[in-house]
C-alpha cells in the first residue's frame, strides 16, 4: 500500500490553517469583548463641570482623580478652582480655616455598573457618610468619545436630578 504523502501534507496544511483561523477568531473575541466590559477603564481627570439651575456655571477644576478598574472606582476631587489653604496647625484652625481646607475636598470609592448609556455608582466608603448607606447610588448618563467621557448627572437614591450637572472628563491612563 502506496502512502499519498501529497494528501497528507494537503491535510496537514488545511488544519493548521483552520487552527490559525479559529485562534484568531478566539483571540480577537476576547479582545473585543475585553473592550466591550470595560470601556471606561483607566485614570481619568475633570476638565469642566458644566452646573444647571440657580447659580449656573461651568468651572474647570484643577485637582481630580478618578480610576476605574474591573468593577470598582475611587474618586478624589477638590471641588474648587482654587488652591485650598494650607492649615499651619489643624488642633489651633478656626472652624471657617478647617471648612475652607477639607469642605471642598471629595473622596469616594466603591463599585459600579454600566447598563446600555447608563453608569451606575455605589459607593462602599466615602468622606460623607451619608453617601455610604447601602440604598446609596448615583445614575449618571456617560457618552465616550475616545478619551474624551461625559457624564450627565441623572437620578440617586431620593429620584431624578433637579439640576443635573455635566461632567467632562480626559483619560490620562
Amino acid at each position: 500500500m502506496a502512502i499519498n504523502w501529497k494528501a497528507i501534507n494537503r491535510s496537514v496544511a488545511s488544519f493548521v490553517v483552520v487552527a490559525i483561523w479559529v485562534v484568531a477568531i478566539c483571540a480577537t473575541t476576547g479582545v473585543a469583548a475585553q473592550a466591550e466590559e470595560a470601556p471606561l477603564q483607566g485614570v481619568w481627570q475633570v476638565v469642566e463641570v458644566a452646573m444647571t439651575g440657580p447659580g449656573a456655571r461651568v468651572v474647570k477644576p484643577h485637582s481630580t482623580l478618578i480610576i476605574f478598574s474591573g468593577k470598582h472606582y475611587s474618586r478624589t476631587e477638590v471641588h474648587s478652582e482654587q488652591p485650598r489653604p494650607i492649615l499651619i496647625d489643624a488642633a489651633k484652625a478656626t472652624a471657617d480655616e478647617l471648612r475652607a481646607v477639607w469642605g471642598p475636598f471629595v473622596a469616594e470609592a466603591g463599585t459600579f455598573e454600566l447598563r446600555g448609556d447608563l453608569l451606575t455608582l455605589r459607593p462602599t466608603v466615602a468622606k460623607n457618610p451619608a453617601a455610604m448607606v447601602d440604598a446609596a447610588f448615583t445614575a449618571l448618563s456617560y457618552k465616550l468619545n475616545a478619551n474624551m467621557l461625559t457624564l450627565t448627572q441623572v437620578r440617586n437614591q431620593n429620584g431624578p436630578s433637579p439640576n443635573p450637572a455635566t461632567i467632562k472628563l480626559t483619560r490620562v491612563e
